[in-house]
């Protein structure tokens, strides 16, 4: 097994909010889903932000400019600025000022949050290919963006200019459940033009790089729902993460987990900020967790035991993380799962 690999989730003796100077918080699935607050995060981060917690809102969609997601978060109870809120559009617009001049015309395939990120940069957005863009970008245009937009992206980078997409997470979650994202449409483009486009958002550096400039966060802490964005972000920046289980990732996917996606901290929502994480100890050829023992056995994950259903689960990631050592689990954990409930 390589150094440093995550084997299991750690504890702490202190509540994550005096832990961390600042919470980089995902917002669809861990704040909000679908336009409504979910379960505990109002009352969470108030009390988490009354301790002395900074809170910073790290999203991946680049629909809606900082201010919109401001007053969206204010209105639903969390006192929000738009210094507050990183985004993604912001993220690859700083991206393309760095490789184009002043000025220069991008062609934009997305919503007011792109335009208002290029035009803080400098750029000036167009619509259409024959506009003389330098550039093209793309980020999440909600559910009525037209399909003309693909098509202008398309005749524009097949005339050779660069492509830049704000992020690619294929699925985003929804009040109505889980929906196509912005990844989705980029594979569209993609296959249209044969091109690959220079991804600025979560789970690469310039988003991080983004969000570090604007916050000056100094021991952060990314709290997400996503392995592949959330928890691969903060993986390659080299900070903590806890994952939370209000968005789109289950108890299978996070058992199966390679070393990139595996967070530090595991809970339910956002009141796991507000305490200590329970300790995961070894015990005999398994692993402990408040009344759960988890071992590998015979090609499944095997679990006794009895308690809190989140101790399983943690119990289990130690076991599953550890007999993939630097892989994915190949180990059958459904059993173990249905008997948590999760």
């Amino acid at each position: 097994m390589s150094q440093g690999v995550r084997t299991r989730p750690e504890g702490s003796g202190r509540p994550l909010s005096e832990t961390y100077d600042t919470a980089l918080l995902d917002l669809d699935g861990v704040v909000y889903a679908g336009g409504s607050a979910i379960a505990h995060a109002v009352d969470s981060l108030a009390t988490a932000r009354a301790g002395g917690m900074r809170l910073a809102y790290v999203t991946n969609n680049a629909l809606r400019t900082p201010d919109a997601v401001a007053g969206h978060l204010t209105e639903l109870g969390i006192p929000t600025g738009a210094d507050d809120v990183i985004t993604s559009a912001q993220a690859v617009a700083r991206l393309i000022g760095e490789q184009l001049p002043a000025g220069a015309r991008v062609l934009v395939v997305g919503g007011e949050g792109l335009r208002v990120a290029l035009r803080e940069r400098g750029l000036v957005p167009v619509e259409s290919a024959d506009d003389d863009p330098a550039a093209v970008v793309q980020g999440y245009g909600g559910p009525d963006l037209p399909w003309k937009r693909f098509m202008e992206a398309s005749y524009a980078i097949r005339r050779g200019l660069p492509w830049f997409a704000s992020n690619t997470d294929l699925t985003i979650p929804s009040g109505r459940g889980i929906a196509p994202g912005n990844g989705a449409a980029v594979e569209v483009v993609r296959i249209a033009t044969g091109a690959e486009p220079q991804v600025a958002g979560k789970p690469l550096p310039p988003m991080h790089r983004e969000t570090i400039i604007r916050t000056g966060a100094r021991h952060p802490l990314v709290v997400g729902d996503r392995l592949d964005t959330d928890i691969e972000g903060a993986f390659n920046g080299g900070v903590d993460s806890l994952l939370v289980l209000t968005g789109v990732t289950d108890g299978a996917q996070l058992l199966a987990a390679p070393p990139r996606h595996r967070p530090t901290y595991v809970d339910a929502d956002l009141r796991g900020l507000l305490g200590g994480q329970p300790e995961v100890t070894e015990e005999g050829d398994g692993f402990r967790c408040g009344g759960w023992t988890a071992a590998p056995g015979d090609g499944r994950l095997e679990l006794t035991g009895d308690g809190a259903p989140l101790d399983g689960l943690r119990a289990l990631c130690a076991a599953a993380w550890t007999a993939a050592g630097d892989g994915s689990c190949a180990l059958d954990g459904e059993k173990a799962l249905t008997r948590l409930g999760l």
